[in-house]
């Protein structure tokens, strides 16, 4: 009983060690490649152009590796500073959104290995942001925003989209400028705010001044148009008595008795004759003739 025990426990054993291997084999000959990820193979070492894409593959146990390489976009950040035109100090705090080309993982592994993002992307960042703020003053990098971005962005992309490596976004987050840059460019908003007042101070003055000169032209257009109304009726009425005279004159021209006549009432006072102190009548057919 025994010898026969021991038998089956060495059967055991050794099955439970047949298991061990044929398990460590399976694992060693299959890999599993997630979904945004591509395998990059290497055989004892070397680097093969093809790789294997999502999903569940075997391989070569122990002579093949198969290293995943995510290909989804990814995001670093970069604080950076620089020098402006006009020497004007500058920290850019930036942001990249990149991806690795699925066709050029391969190269990009043999080539630069898994550390891309500090030996490639990195500096390539430092370097273009330099390299583009120095075409523009520090004035000029804040209202040229959106073209200082894009001018970072190329140089960017050209330089990392050798490496199998593709530029997606950049986004400049922050401009940062010197405390002296800073007080100088609030003096100078203060002023073109100061001037600008100035400026509408001057435009009303001078409307007002030109609403004061409209005034006095209308004034004085209707103090001259009420002088020559008066002037006309003065006229109107020396017209009318020459006129009213003149038809005396020759109404009195055509009969002397009416021209007596006429001589007597410019000379009567309007008063009548009293006679003891009682009014006289005076016949006036006497004089007329009637």
């Amino acid at each position: 009983m025994e010898i026969r025990n021991g038998k089956l426990a060495r059967r055991a054993v050794v099955a439970v060690i047949a298991v061990i291997i044929v398990a460590i084999l399976f694992f060693a000959s299959t890999v599993t490649v997630q979904s945004g990820t591509v395998g990059v193979v290497s055989v004892l070492g070397a680097v093969r152009e093809r790789t294997l894409d999502a999903g569940f593959h075997f391989k070569a146990p122990f002579i093949m590796n198969v290293t995943k390489v995510n290909t989804q976009t990814q995001k670093i950040e970069s604080d950076s500073s620089a020098a402006s035109k006009d020497l004007q100090n500058v920290s850019v705090l930036a942001a990249i959104n990149y991806h690795i080309d699925p066709q050029g993982a391969a190269r990009l592994f043999k080539n630069v290995g898994m550390s891309y993002e500090t030996r490639i992307i990195s500096p390539a960042i430092q370097e273009s942001i330099k390299s583009v703020i120095a075409r523009f003053s520090a004035e000029e990098l804040i209202t040229q925003r959106q073209t200082v971005s894009a001018g970072i962005k190329d140089e960017i992309a050209q330089k990392i989209g050798t490496y199998d490596i593709v530029t997606d976004e950049f986004n400049i987050m922050n401009f940062d400028f010197s405390d002296e840059f800073n007080r100088a460019v609030e003096a100078k908003q203060t002023a073109q705010q100061d001037a600008l007042k100035a400026e509408q101070e001057l435009a009303k003055i001078t409307i007002e001044a030109q609403q004061q000169v409209e005034q006095a032209k209308a004034q004085a257009e209707a103090t001259k148009a009420r002088a020559d109304a008066e002037a006309y009726a003065t006229k109107a009425q020396a017209d009318a008595e020459a006129y009213a005279i003149e038809a005396i004159q020759q109404q009195l021209a055509q009969s002397g008795e009416a021209y007596l006549e006429y001589q007597r009432t410019q000379k009567w006072d309007g008063k009548l004759p009293t006679v003891g102190g009682a009014t006289a009548f005076i016949d006036a057919s006497k004089f007329t003739g009637d």
